[in-house]
């Protein structure tokens, strides 16, 4: 398993290639995503949205064209796609709507949606099962945690999925939606002070 990450557009957002032996899996294709996919892939099987913001979905629909992949995101953020905010992209649908942590095989790999809203109502971090490694998308940051005052965010459930991501035990590398990889042993230890402001 390798992964490459380049960050689009002005909100520098993560796109992140994993490359199995099956081929690659794309998360959160945001701004020009689909150029660095397009040198980067050989054989994409399918495009994993963390949340639905504009910056981590913009490449979605032309990466599903060009590859004629399919795309997975939380139900509740399947509402993001349709541009609720006119932010300009083309109004596109998911193929498969993720419901529950279940965990999901995909050409030999194993993915679980770890459901944590707050940040927007289907906010999820993605773990790659049994990698240690999970896409925290705009949940966890180096240091840092998602915003809460974001319409269609909700500080009760931010609050709720920041007490609950304290209870797990395993460590893994968390790969976010801006900025640099950490785990999630450190940004436990961070936690609480964030509580603070609920």
């Amino acid at each position: 398993m390798q992964i490459y990450k380049q960050a689009c557009g002005a909100y520098e957002t993560n796109c992140y290639i994993l490359s199995t032996k099956k081929g690659e899996f794309i998360i959160d294709p945001g701004v020009g995503a689909l150029k660095f996919v397009k040198e980067n892939a050989k054989n994409p099987l399918a495009i994993l949205n963390t949340h639905g913001h504009f910056d981590h979905i913009w490449d979605n629909l032309a990466i599903k064209k060009e590859f004629n992949i399919p795309l997975y995101i939380h139900k509740n953020d399947a509402f993001f796609l349709e541009d609720p905010f006119n932010q300009g992209f083309e109004k596109h649908k998911a193929d498969v709507l993720i419901e529950n942590e279940e965990a999901l095989e995909l050409f030999d790999s194993v993915f679980k949606f770890h459901f944590l809203p707050g940040h927007t109502p289907g906010c999820c971090m993605i773990e790659v099962v049994g990698e240690g490694v999970m896409f925290s998308g705009d949940f966890l940051f180096y240091r840092s945690i998602g915003r809460w005052d974001f319409p269609y965010s909700n500080a009760l459930l931010m609050k709720q999925s920041l007490e609950k991501i304290l209870t797990y035990k395993e460590n893994y590398t968390l790969l976010p939606g801006h900025g640099v990889k950490t785990t999630l042993k450190e940004e436990q230890e961070h936690l609480p002070t964030w509580l603070r402001y609920f």
